[in-house]
């Protein structure tokens, strides 16, 4: 299954880039400036498709200063590679170190390692740890000890980010067994979230793990054959197997579905970041085409005598100002799906556009009969100029309404259609297996990822 959302990841963003590359070849004169201002997006979305290419897990450690988040990764890499010490603030920008454990599966993993989240300049940080959390896949957060009101609140925000996240317990050693409960159990109670987050689900058991990545040194007595006794200085060796089998784990288990859903979620937002330029680049032309449509279709309704055709010749015109709009966007959009979102939009509209088809139907009866017997007679040709107009009138009014109603369909869903970001996510959350760090992240993304049924025009 991991191998299965994997490749239809890989393809989604394949098929995304070369859609939106044809979105900005295209050259409107005018909006020169704003086709320019897709090439972040569309290297964006490269850089995204090659980490996925390149099978790489991104786990970065976030946590206050003096929290140890450096000695966790050297830790878990079993070498000193990053900078620890006694003082605040010894890692003062992201830094990234390579994995390779043996139990890894076939993904590659890079762990980062961030500065403390209290520390000087913090709106920059807060930029940073944004960032360097969107583009992780699984997310360390380390404390030791009771959790600071600073702390919990950069929790909160991390959960937020929707990523897998284990929270890291550590220098255990400092504290007695005792202690070290009491502890543990109030940080099940702080994962369960603030206000803000209470949504999301609460940590579960196995997602807070207990470490002594650097301990202190102990002082131990050594008798030596001489004799001789002494009192000397000795560095236990770090405790981080549970978290290193924590994380193996859900590499081994879940790896690939990991990476496949997170390079998805970024794609989306790039892709919809792509469609809100391009329908504010477009605007100008986009209102020229709907009036076109607006006159086109009233037109032809009043001038139609056979209520039924008038009817289908509504909403043929309706199906084609989707399809024109799409093609002015230049975003994706087949056949299939036009008719799948004009039956979105028609059905929720509050009944608008529903009354639309049942007062053009009886004024288009009305209009018929007026129309067989009208011969000579006024009273009968009144009749019919007075349904046409009426009819007119309601048809060029539910030609506007779709219109920008499509608008907005057109913006926020361009990730539909088969190989689309939402419907592929929609897949992987269908099928992840429970008991799993991504079925229980679920229901988070599925209600603030923009893949819920609500959203979306093919359910």
């Amino acid at each position: 299954m991991q191998e299965t959302h994997f490749n239809r990841a890989r393809a989604s963003l394949r098929q995304a880039l070369s859609w939106y590359s044809h979105t900005r070849s295209q050259r409107h004169p005018s909006k020169l400036e704003a086709t320019a201002a897709l090439q972040t997006e569309l290297d964006f979305l490269k850089s995204t498709l090659d980490k996925l290419d390149q099978g790489v897990i991104r786990i970065a450690a976030f946590g206050l200063v003096s929290r140890g988040k450096s000695a966790v990764l050297n830790a878990l890499v079993g070498q000193k590679i990053l900078q620890t010490g006694p003082l605040n603030g010894v890692t003062q920008w992201p830094r990234s170190v390579r994995w390779t454990p043996n139990a890894a599966g076939k993904v590659q993993v890079e762990l980062i390692d961030t500065p403390g989240l209290d520390e000087i300049q913090g709106q920059a940080r807060a930029e940073m740890a944004r960032e360097v959390a969107r583009q992780s896949d699984l997310i360390l957060f380390v404390v030791a000890g009771d959790i600071t009101r600073t702390e919990y609140q950069a929790l909160c925000e991390l959960r937020l980010s929707q990523k897998p996240l284990i929270l890291v317990f550590n220098k255990i050693d400092l504290y007695p067994e005792q202690d070290r409960q009491a502890i543990y159990q109030q940080l099940q109670i702080l994962g369960a979230g603030s206000r803000e987050t209470r949504s999301l689900s609460a940590l579960q058991e196995d997602e807070i793990v207990m470490v002594a990545a650097e301990p202190a040194p102990l002082e131990v007595r050594v008798e030596w054959p001489d004799g001789r006794v002494t009192q000397e200085w000795e560095t236990p060796p770090p405790q981080v197997d549970e978290l290193k089998q924590k994380i193996l784990g859900i590499l081994n288990r879940e790896g690939r579905s990991l990476l496949a859903l997170n390079a998805l979620v970024q794609a989306r937002e790039a892709e919809e970041s792509i469609a809100q330029k391009v329908v504010a680049a477009r605007e100008t032309e986009a209102e020229q085409l709907i009036w076109s449509y607006v006159r086109y279709k009233a037109i032809a309704v009043a001038l139609n005598p056979i209520a039924v055709l008038d009817v289908l010749a509504g909403t043929v015109a309706d199906l084609a100002l989707i399809r024109s709009l799409s093609r002015l966007y230049g975003l994706p959009m087949t056949g299939y799906e036009v008719g799948k979102l004009w039956k979105t939009i028609v059905f929720s509209s509050g009944g608008l556009l529903l009354g639309e088809f049942g007062s053009s139907l009886v004024f288009g009866l009305g209009k018929s009969a007026a129309a067989i017997g009208a011969g000579e007679s006024p009273t009968n040709i009144t009749a019919y100029g007075g349904a046409a107009i009426a009819q007119a009138g309601i048809a060029g009014y539910g030609a506007y309404a779709v219109g920008r109603a499509a608008q907005v369909y057109l913006e926020q869903g361009c990730t539909w259609g088969q190989l689309g970001a939402n419907t592929v996510i929609q897949e992987i959350l269908n099928q992840v297996e429970p008991n799993t760090i991504l079925y229980r992240l679920r229901q988070e993304l599925l209600q603030f990822g923009g893949t819920s049924q609500s959203k979306s025009p093919s359910k």
